[in-house]
């Protein structure tokens, strides 16, 4: 696997819920390639509880919503937003998990629709929420003026994150 560069770690005024390292309040997810999928591996924290110790759904909610928009600036090489996410929980995921595991990947794009699945896993490897998210994405030029979107790269070396 290779670590996705984050595009804007060094932007002034980002500060994204999922994905900027040093929002306090965030999840702080970090993403790798691994052929097709894009995925993060990610510690449940208490403090993102809903029911005792489990992880809190909208929390697993916006992990898949943030997965899926890491697909579209990877793979697709531009930026979107969400127009539909369709969740599934299946099994509650334990904030005592050492960590879980996210993997997304695009299923079909048509014209500037993109159509994502992403699932969680826990640490035993069983599947416990599962999405489709639907993307309308930009075009490279919005993206780039609107978004300061460049591109989305990759680390040169391949890495092999803790799991």
């Amino acid at each position: 696997m290779r670590k996705i560069i984050n595009p804007w770690k060094d932007v002034e005024g980002y500060n994204c819920f999922g994905c900027a390292s040093h929002n306090a309040a965030g999840v702080k997810m970090e993403f790798y390639e691994d052929g097709d999928e894009i995925v993060s591996i990610w510690k449940p924290q208490p403090e993102f509880q809903g029911w005792f110790n489990t992880l809190h759904g909208g929390i697993q909610a916006v992990l898949l919503d943030e997965i899926c928009a890491w697909v579209v600036l990877r793979k697709l090489q531009t930026t979107g937003v969400t127009s539909k996410m369709e969740t599934r929980f299946h099994k509650p995921i334990s904030t005592n998990d050492t960590n879980i595991v996210l993997r997304a990947r695009l299923k079909e794009q048509k014209r500037n629709i993109a159509i994502l699945e992403a699932k969680i896993y826990n640490a035993k490897a069983e599947v416990c929420t599962e999405a489709v998210c639907t993307y309308f994405t930009f075009s490279r030029e919005k993206s780039q003026k609107e978004m300061q979107f460049t591109k989305c790269d990759v680390e040169s070396e391949e890495v092999l994150p803790l799991i």
